[in-house]
Order: structure tokens, then sequence, then C-alpha cells
């Protein structure tokens, strides 16, 4: 039974998408569960839980929140997510008998400190829009720390548009209710992953998202110079990764040219 455990509604500020039509899109994809994980809002989850049963889903109440330490998901929660500092979000979530997911990892991060891998349940090892940002393997890193910290892998598609939901899931198998697939998710071992990547169309329009739906006009102006830094930032990352499939040696051969590295 695949479940995708990274997913937003309307009720993210970066998201259109209304319930009902992720419940829909969700179940013609052949998904068992969805987690509905809004940013900063438990309002999506609230709504979705009423609703599944019409669908013939399981849904996994989520919220997703922003910390020092990056972004944070609370999967099996009861009641929103009132903290923002990571050590309490964490605190808050397991005294909601909830799972500490720590989504995309190295999505703006290159090292992940040791009391975060500490506190985490699950990793999320498939991000799909995480090979689409600045393509510097994100997931297969992701997959790496899972191994190395004998951590639980999740996956998900980290939807914020329709057509995006069921290209990250977690395969959890044979599963009658939430407490089942509670626990399945907290197993460690071989897992069956959807992995289906996410073009850097969705990254870049999720931005356009962000900056037209914010009140006020400053709120506003600092949102499209986020979005202006952000099409820099991708368009880097992509021009690296171009560069370096032409020219594979051409960053060695620099370094060794401009004395930054002795040659072997």
């Amino acid at each position: 039974m695949l479940f995708d455990l990274h997913t937003h509604s309307e009720h993210s500020f970066d998201s259109r998408n209304r319930v009902d039509d992720v419940l829909r899109t969700a179940r013609e994809r052949g998904l068992a569960g969805i987690a509905i994980s809004d940013h900063e809002s438990f309002e999506g989850a609230r709504e979705a839980l009423r609703k599944a049963p019409a669908h013939g889903l399981l849904v996994i109440p989520a919220m997703e929140v922003a910390t020092e330490e990056g972004d944070v998901i609370g999967l099996f929660l009861s009641a929103p997510i009132r903290s923002r500092r990571f050590a309490e979000v964490a605190d808050e979530i397991r005294k909601q008998g909830g799972v500490v997911y720590y989504p995309h990892p190295y999505k703006r991060r290159s090292e992940i400190p040791r009391h975060v891998l500490e506190s985490i349940d699950v990793l999320e090892v498939w991000n799909a829009r995480g090979e689409a940002i600045g393509g510097r393997r994100c997931n297969a890193r992701a997959e790496a720390l899972a191994a190395r910290e004998g951590l639980p892998r999740g996956a998900g598609s980290d939807a914020h548009f329709l057509f995006e939901i069921g290209r990250g899931a977690v395969d959890l198998g044979e599963v009658r209710n939430l407490a089942e697939a509670r626990a399945r998710l907290l197993e460690t071992g071989p897992r069956t992953l959807v992995r289906c990547e996410t073009t850097l169309f969705a990254e870049v329009a999720s931005q356009f998202v962000k900056a037209s739906c914010v009140g006020g006009a400053d709120v506003r102006r600092s949102a499209w110079r986020r979005l202006g830094r952000t099409l820099r930032w991708l368009a880097w990352g992509r021009a690296r990764v171009a560069v370096r499939r032409r020219w594979p040696g051409l960053g060695s051969h620099l370094r060794r040219w401009l004395g930054a590295e002795s040659p072997r």
C-alpha cells in the first residue's frame, strides 16, 4: 500500500490545491494513503481527515514547520505544532504520539548536525523535487545518510500542484489503519519507494505563488526578491551541472592551474 508522506493543500501559503482535489488525485494515482503536511497550518489535515472516508483513503494528519535546523514535518498528529525551535518541535510531536519526519535534508544545507540526526524518527530519502534543485544529488545523499545512521526511510512528492501527487511514495505493505501505518513506517530495513522526479518548473512556479499570495506591499516586495534569488540560484546550479557533464575534469584542471590543488 503506497503512501505519499509529503503533500500540500490550499492551507499552505504556496499551494492552491483544494483538499477534495488532493484526495481525489491521490486515489486516482493508486495511493492507499497520504499525508497533508501544510506549511505552518493544521487545517488541511483536519479537513482531509473529515473527508477521507468518502475517498477511501487513509489520511495521515501532518504539519510542516520551519525551524532553525530546517523544515520539520510532524506525522500522525492530533493537534497543531505550536513551537518553532527544532528541539521543542521534536518534543511536541512526540508528546502527541507523532513521528518526527525530516524532509529534503540536503535541499539548502550541506551537513546535518548530530543533535538533529538523534532527534529524527524518519528521514525523507526521496523528495520528488529534490533532484531538480541545483543538481546537488540531494536524494542520493539523503539515502546514504539514512543507511549510515540506520534511520527508517521515507518518501514524498512535496506536491504543491496536483500533477505532482504520488511522484514520491513509500510502500508500507498491508495496513488497516493509521496505527499499523505508523508502526510499519518506523521499521528499518529494505523498503520499496516510488521515485519519480518533478521538473524544475514546479519549484519555480511555487515561488511565483508565494510571491503573489502574501499580504502587504513590503512583504510582497520581499517575496519577489526571494523569488529572484531563487531563480538565480537555480540557474547557477543547473549551469554547473551542464558544465560538469560537458567537461567532467574542468574543475580539477582549473584548481591545479590556479595552484589550489596539487597534481597527482
